[in-house]
């Protein structure tokens, strides 16, 4: 009987965090216009969303492209076809790893920020003097950072991704004597535009949806204490990592099965 107590809790538990989240989302959704009337307030919030995070992403972008040419390059060999290295690697990233890879490192950093700036703002009371002042917290503070981080995140998981392709290039290619116009070629040629690139896009926007979804969430209702907004925080970057891989799931079975 514990156990189904505590399989029932849990349930109505994120039955409800689920029920909260939608009905923000509505209301963000519904006081967007002072985020979009005054866009000062959200190309600031860029900067520190994107802006800020692009060098975390180009560096790991670089690395993991570079990981994936050695790894692709030596399993590839085995089988006579290292020539479809620059395709397999460009597939990989555009498709897959560009915008999770991307969305988790903007979760880790941008994400847990938001959480934390938030969160220090209700625990210092300046949430309260909006509402006293009759500033909607919510469209002064929580819409803009929401905006942000869905604008980011695909420029986020593009420079990723050109990151990836270049690194798999410089150990393909300059390291491992790859011919460079194969390379190129392999990958224009089998690439798209709409069912590569596109779909792509439309991940990561989802993504960033997902995440400064969650992110300002947790920092709009977070316990008004230091230890609360580090649990928020915490909160904001492990939930954002499983929503990832779950909308991932969804839109990979949706995208790329025929």
């Amino acid at each position: 009987m514990n156990f189904i107590h505590s399989v029932g809790a849990k349930t109505l538990g994120f039955i409800q965090s689920l029920g909260s989240i939608t009905l923000f989302f509505l209301q963000i959704l519904a006081k967007s216009g002072t985020a979009f009337a005054r866009p000062r307030l959200s190309i600031r919030q860029v900067y520190f969303a994107g802006v800020l995070s692009v060098l975390i992403v180009a560096v790991s972008g670089l690395f993991v492209g570079m990981v994936l040419g050695l790894q692709g390059y030596t399993q590839l060999a085995k089988f006579k076809s290292a020539d479809i290295l620059g395709y397999m690697v460009a597939a990989s990233l555009l498709r897959e790893l560009g915008p999770v890879l991307a969305a988790i490192l903007f979760a880790s950093s941008a994400g847990g920020a938001m959480t934390s700036e938030i969160g220090l703002m209700k625990t210092t009371e300046q949430l309260e003097a909006m509402n006293v002042m009759a500033v909607d917290p919510v469209a002064r503070v929580v819409a803009p950072r929401f905006w942000a981080g869905v604008f980011s995140m695909p420029l986020l998981a593009s420079i990723f991704n050109v990151a990836g392709i270049y690194g798999a290039y410089l150990v393909g290619v300059e390291w491992l004597g790859l011919d460079g116009g194969i390379f190129w070629s392999q990958m224009q040629n089998n690439i798209t535009f709409h069912y590569d690139v596109l779909n792509g896009l439309i991940k990561s926007a989802a993504f960033g949806v997902a995440v400064t979804l969650i992110a300002v969430h947790q920092g709009f209702h977070c316990v008004p204490t230091s230890e609360g907004i580090l649990r928020a925080s915490t909160r904001t970057v492990v939930s954002s990592a499983l929503t990832i891989l779950a909308v991932d799931f969804m839109l990979t079975a949706w995208m790329f099965t025929d």
